[in-house]
């Protein structure tokens, strides 16, 4: 199996057919708290982004992998979400990572732990980094019990962090560190 791949799941790069899509994403304003996002994304910026998705990335300390759900024979049959590495510092050898899964029939299916366990992979042993992290909302179990299940452990508590038409939120900040570099 590819190291980009799982059971039911393959990352790929981010195709120029994909604007589409992360357009729909990225303006879909029920979560847009879980990227601190406040305004929705024009097409240009979007189509620009996929234009750049090829830069290397640890010059644009980003990068962004479809997930793709595959079929019993190991074929691409729908794109259902993606998984990002963000804040990419080569220097410090470590990254911020998120997921989406972006239709509620594709969640608790176990895709996005598979395609986190593929993104860990890939951060610790191709692109060698110590320690992976991510902010997740207090109140938001099911992140929250996927990272912990993966091994990140809560390390912060960041009080009255996110603003909220309800009132403030705190936002914690979990760890995943590397022991074998």
């Amino acid at each position: 199996m590819d190291i980009l791949e799982e059971k039911n799941i393959k990352l790929r790069a981010i195709e120029p057919s994909d604007a589409d899509l992360i357009y729909e994403w990225e303006n879909d304003s029920s979560v847009w708290h879980a990227g601190n996002t406040i305004e929705p994304f024009s097409r240009h910026i979007i189509n620009q982004y996929v234009k750049n998705a090829h830069l290397d990335l640890f010059q644009s300390k980003q990068l962004r992998l479809m997930i793709d759900l595959k079929s019993e024979k190991g074929e691409p049959v729908e794109t259902i979400g993606s998984v990002d590495l963000f804040d990419i510092d080569s220097f410090h050898q470590k990254a911020g990572i998120g997921i989406l899964i972006e239709k509620e029939k594709y969640r608790n299916k176990g895709y996005a732990g598979q395609a986190l366990d593929v993104m860990i992979r890939y951060a610790f042993n191709v692109l060698l980094l110590h320690q992976i992290y991510c902010n997740i909302d207090e109140d938001n179990e099911p992140s929250l019990n996927l990272f912990k299940k993966k091994g990140f452990q809560i390390t912060g508590n960041k009080k009255d962090w996110i603003r909220t038409k309800n009132g403030w939120k705190n936002e914690l900040f979990l760890q995943l560190i590397n022991s074998n570099n």
